[in-house]
């Protein structure tokens, strides 16, 4: 569902975002699969309404891709504001310009809260600081290409950031 600007990655950010991920991903499992590692503190309660939030997120994310996907009808360059749909997942668009991205911190912050795990944690911490500074800048290249953009809108964070 993803169309992009730029026909091609650098070779420079493929490389960093492997390491990244891939880097990320060792750590948490080494954490995760560990003889030693504790369950959550509320056990299957804590790891069921977690997982819960967790797939409502996914679910709300790629509701918001396939919204964002369907606004470039006219070409990859071509830029719409983004509003919501009859889809109650994008009616967070009503209060951010990056729902995406605030979807995806839910589904990390559930995960986080499913394995109550400190990597994790610190992954969704990277994760939510690197999506906010992406935000922000989706967020003003909106408002200045829109002179009507909402104003109610903020960039990640609904009503604060």
């Amino acid at each position: 569902v993803h169309r992009f600007s730029h026909g091609t990655m650098p070779l420079r950010t493929i490389m960093k975002n492997c390491l990244y991920y891939w880097g990320f991903a060792a750590w948490l499992a080494y954490y995760i699969n560990h003889p030693l590692y504790t369950p959550p503190s509320f056990g299957n309660t804590q790891v069921n309404y977690a997982l819960a939030m967790f797939l409502l997120c996914e679910a709300g994310n790629f509701s918001i891709h396939l919204a964002l996907n369907n606004l470039r009808c006219d070409g990859p360059k071509s830029r719409k504001i983004p509003y919501p749909t009859k889809n109650p997942f994008t009616w967070l668009f009503f209060f951010v310009s990056c729902p995406n991205y605030t979807y995806e911190v839910g589904a990390w912050v559930g995960f986080t809260i499913m394995t109550q795990c400190v990597p994790v944690a610190l992954f969704t911490f990277a994760g939510f600081i690197q999506m906010t500074i992406w935000a922000k800048g989706k967020h003003d290249t909106y408002n200045r290409e829109f002179k009507d953009y909402p104003e109610l809108r903020m960039s990640i964070i609904p009503l604060l950031l």
